[in-house]
């Protein structure tokens, strides 16, 4: 899934400015999604408003220059409507703390114990947008619903893999064996 295509599902779902596309799509409730940077949603949205997928109108702000506000058109929603049914591409998972984790016997039991404790702070902290979102008032669909489930289910196995396991990674920080662990 493209930036293209995350531009059009946000604008399927109401009007908004370039900057709440970018807010929305790099730390709101659709950073989930596709990796979407500043740089990469006004070139975008002006290929959209090129391709004529998307409008674009002035809104006039008192002392501040004028704003400007998308909206999909009929043939973006019709384009957007194709784009999801393509098979989409595998999901890409990066994390720097598997990084440190691969390397534990070299880091060292400090690196490794603040390591886990950053990533665990991160993943409740992920939890906790996720869980703010669900209790948003709203009149949300029944997929919005399943995403959110999911991902809130995701979030908390990852925790309790942590919580359950960081003795296994500790115990390979500091130079010993760990006993082996049962599969889960």
């Amino acid at each position: 899934m493209s930036v293209r295509t995350l531009c059009l599902a946000i604008l399927n779902f109401g009007d908004a400015t370039g900057y709440e596309i970018r807010k929305l799509s790099t730390e709101g409730k659709y950073s989930y999604f596709v990796d979407a940077s500043f740089g990469s949603i006004y070139p975008a949205l002006a290929r959209l408003e090129a391709e004529k997928l998307v409008t674009v109108r002035e809104e006039a702000q008192s002392g501040k220059p004028a704003r400007k506000v998308y909206s999909i058109t009929e043939a973006g929603r019709s384009e957007f409507v194709r784009a999801l049914a393509e098979p989409p591409a595998p999901d890409t998972f990066r994390s720097p703390f598997l990084l440190v984790a691969m390397c534990a016997e070299m880091a060292g039991m400090d690196a490794i114990r603040k390591a886990i404790d950053a990533r665990l702070s991160h993943l409740r902290g992920e939890l906790e947008k996720l869980d703010t979102i669900c209790n948003e008032p709203c009149d949300r669909r029944p997929a919005a619903d399943f995403i959110l489930d999911y991902g809130r289910h995701c979030m908390r196995e990852d925790i309790r893999f942590l919580e359950a396991n960081r003795t296994r990674l500790e115990t390979i920080a500091s130079g010993l064996t760990p006993l082996p662990q049962a599969a889960e």
